[in-house]
């Protein structure tokens, strides 16, 4: 969320940033924005876990590291769509391609953290 405010913010100094920047900081961030809230949300309920609910855990994080892959493919997507279809005077849709990266990059980010909890809830 930082990085995205921070890319915004210099945008907004610099007198406006070219499109691809400016939608891959407005994802990043929306999508920090987003997991803070649902770090919050979650805090409140904090607590040790048994053996079931450290099972429940992970079958959960397997979940997100599904939806998390999915993320990262409709993100690379966008990005070849706004990359291959131009405008009328054949330059790329940066906009599309920056939101695209943007989304890339979350997911990824989220994929590996995912796979990181999971590893160490293994342990």
């Amino acid at each position: 969320m930082l990085a995205g405010s921070l890319l915004l913010a210099l945008a907004a100094v610099r007198g406006g940033a070219s499109a691809l920047v400016r939608h891959f900081a407005i994802q990043t961030a929306a999508w920090g924005a987003i997991d803070l809230a649902i770090v919050a949300w979650a805090w409140r309920g904090l607590a040790l876990r048994d053996h079931a609910g450290a099972e429940g855990l992970v079958n959960f994080l397997w979940l997100n590291i599904g939806l998390d892959a999915g993320y990262a493919g409709v993100g690379l997507t966008l990005a070849l769509l706004g990359w291959r279809h131009r405008t009328p005077d054949g330059q790329p849709r940066l906009g599309l391609v920056g939101a695209g990266i943007g989304v890339v990059v979350q997911g990824l980010a989220l994929l590996l953290l995912d796979l990181l909890l999971v590893r160490q809830i293994r342990l």
